[in-house]
């Protein structure tokens, strides 16, 4: 992997991370466009460059994020059902995310179901405050997307909006509930994989979680603002786009194998 490949891939998991457009489809394109060897360190870096995109987080919400033990607990009983789901279907998961064809379909189906989201959940209720209840059920819906292609922050926000949050209020949590998740999921595939990292490829991984975090701040402040005033449906006909190139590229021979 060379510097200029590191930074790209970067610049893509900043900007998509927390857009409901799906990391995992933008990943596989993206490195296909630039001739990528999928090896272990690639695989590694594609997972080490979220520190970036979560710490992101924290510091562009350092006031909300460092507050109550409740709304840590909070966090807690949300991330409970991935983390459950997550270690007993590891295996699985990694089965489908070389399963380029279901990271499509996926992409298209989300896109779909964007279209329709402000429609669905227009009546959010006057108390924004969200309980325990709500946020388990939010992690529910945060299951969904260990199907490569659904787009976690999508998946959270409808899972928010669906228990009467607004918009903001949804995709804010969605943001903090990233931060327990990807650190998580992250940290569990690093120990996996720490052996690919060496000397000579550090530089890399520094560079690439510096380009992630300063872009995915930059993401986080469009998207909400952007998401307040229009809404899900472009973000719905972009990832229906994205989705059928995939399939178009796989129809025309293309080799867009994750492994």
């Amino acid at each position: 992997m060379t510097t200029f490949q590191a930074i790209i891939i970067a610049i893509v998991e900043g900007i998509t991370e927390f857009l409901p457009i799906s990391s995992t489809g933008h990943m596989i394109i993206t490195q296909e466009l630039l001739g990528m060897e999928i090896n272990d360190f690639v695989k590694a870096f594609t997972v080490n460059i979220q520190f970036g995109a979560i710490l992101s987080v924290v510091v562009l919400y350092w006031k909300r994020f460092f507050q109550t033990l409740e709304f840590y607990y909070k966090l807690f009983v949300a991330f409970i059902p991935a983390a459950v789901l997550g270690l007993l279907l590891s295996d699985y998961i990694d089965m489908l995310l070389e399963n380029v064809v279901v990271v499509a379909i996926m992409l298209v189906l989300g896109g779909i179901v964007l279209l329709f989201v402000d429609k669905w959940f227009n009546k959010p209720a006057k108390d924004q405050t969200i309980k325990y209840l709500t946020a388990f059920k939010i992690g529910l819906f945060q299951c969904i997307a260990m199907i490569p292609g659904v787009s976690r922050s999508a998946a959270t926000i409808i899972g928010g909006m669906s228990q009467k949050l607004d918009r903001k209020t949804a995709a804010e949590f969605s943001f903090f509930l990233a931060v327990p998740t990807m650190f998580a999921a992250a940290g569990y595939k690093l120990l996996q994989n720490y052996q690919t990292i060496s000397a000579e490829n550090i530089d890399t991984l520094i560079i690439g979680n510096v380009v992630a975090f300063v872009v995915a701040m930059l993401a986080i402040k469009f998207f909400i603002s952007f998401l307040t005033k229009y809404g899900f449906k472009l973000f719905g006909y972009y990832r229906i786009v994205v989705g059928l190139a995939i399939l178009i590229m796989l129809a025309a021979g293309i080799d867009l194998n994750m492994s």
